[in-house]
């Protein structure tokens, strides 16, 4: 093997580890949001993720999504169980494939923080993976090698695939689950700001082999995905921060961790297309519509738990219409559209338009779909005995903090 595919190689599986990682960060992140006696659940929700995916991503998730590539609208399953892939070619596709399962991962836990507080598990374990081969592979299949990546829309390393189609899956989620008892008259802040924090940090540490990653190649592109998601996570968390500041009187740890989260979240899908002060604009423009939109969910009446919609979905859409204005292929040496604002005209923001359009309807159709088929069938809502005393007891017979101190 020469030295620059084994440098690839190495590159490709240390971020395969960085995202695996990110979804242990994403269930503290989420733990720490929600309440004590819910906590193990919450971070059950996400680890049955990375337990279920990955099986499922080799059985057929991957063949289906990417085998043919250049397939308008679905795959095949000339790869199924990995059938046909070797290491033939130095590991690299191997390597690919593990990466891609991560992705497939992680999408799906981000819907869990919506449905907090009062979703079955016995109905979560059947979502995950049926969401996942109904409205995760085609999404990508589509963005990815399929018909809107062949029309011209881009999405580096997920914006529209992972974000926005699992943020608006959460709005279709919670609308059927319904809002939690006391909601919006009690308060639900977060019982443990530090989790939040150290779940921030693991989030944007992994997410460095997410965006970077991406590039599926240990080069100056993904030199400067690295740097873009530095720019995009400060910039955002520092304009979360300012507003609520100004807003309400005083900056919260919660705001810098969502602001940072809606930054790298509004990066992704740009993070190979823009250069210099373009990620530093992304973010600032994320963290400012991020922290006004989740307020929205109270006038308009949908308990989304965690900020999901506000956070994911409205960032990952804002990152990708962004890459309409300013990506910059000229930067790259590439032959993707340019931006409306270096002179390429409205051509590649409405095909981001498209994309997620067609990503918004699909995701929100089928999960409202599956949502309500599991609610005729066995329920996807825990009784109110249960939503009382809490989660961590009722569906997993432990607790994550005891009175009676260590033992």
């Amino acid at each position: 093997m020469d030295h620059a595919l084994s440098g690839n190689v190495a590159w490709v599986l240390v971020s395969a580890a960085l995202v695996l990682f990110m979804t242990p960060g994403l269930a503290f992140f989420y733990g720490g949001m929600d309440r004590t006696r819910n906590v193990l659940n919450m971070l059950m929700m996400n680890f049955y993720c990375v337990l279920v995916i990955p099986v499922l991503w080799v059985v057929v998730g991957y063949s289906l999504s990417q085998v043919p590539f250049d397939n308008d609208l679905l795959g095949n399953l000339d790869a199924w169980m990995l059938r046909g892939v070797g290491i033939d070619d130095g590991g690299i596709s191997l390597a690919t494939i593990a990466y891609l399962g991560m992705f497939a991962a992680i999408t799906p836990a981000l819907i869990s923080g919506a449905v907090a507080d009062r979703m079955k598990f016995s109905a979560w374990a059947i979502f995950v993976p049926v969401w996942s081969l109904l409205v995760y592979v085609p999404v990508f299949k589509w963005v990815f090698g399929g018909w809107l990546g062949q029309r011209g829309s881009l999405d580096f390393a997920g914006g529209t695939a992972i974000h926005v189609n699992a943020g608006i899956a959460a709005l279709a989620a919670v609308l059927v689950l319904g809002k939690r008892k006391g909601w919006p008259q009690e308060g639900h802040p977060p019982h443990s700001m530090p989790l939040v924090m150290i779940g921030t940090g693991i989030l944007w540490f992994g997410w460095f082999g997410f965006n970077a990653g991406s590039a599926l190649a240990a080069n100056g592109l993904a030199a400067q995905a690295f740097m873009n998601t530095f720019l995009a996570a400060a910039a955002g968390g520092l304009a979360w921060v300012v507003v609520e500041w100004q807003r309400d009187g005083h900056p919260t740890n919660l705001g810098a961790a969502s602001g940072i989260v809606a930054g790298l979240v509004a990066i992704t899908p740009a993070a190979g297309y823009v250069a210099g002060a373009s990620p530093i604009y992304i973010g600032l423009i994320a963290g400012v519509v991020c922290c006004y939109t989740v307020r929205l969910k109270t006038r308009f009446g949908f308990d989304d738990a965690l900020d999901v919609v506000g956070v994911h979905f409205v960032g990952g859409l804002v990152g990708s219409l962004l890459v309409g204005f300013f990506a910059d292929p000229g930067f790259f040496g590439s032959t993707f559209r340019e931006g409306l604002l270096l002179g390429g005209g409205l051509g590649l923001l409405l095909e981001q338009a498209l994309a997620n359009g067609v990503a918004i309807i699909w995701s929100f159709a089928l999960t409202y779909a599956i949502m309500r088929v599991l609610k005729a069938t066995i329920g996807v809502r825990v009784d109110a005995e249960a939503e009382a005393t809490g989660l961590d007891l009722a569906l997993h017979g432990e607790t994550a903090y005891h009175s009676g101190g260590l033992h």
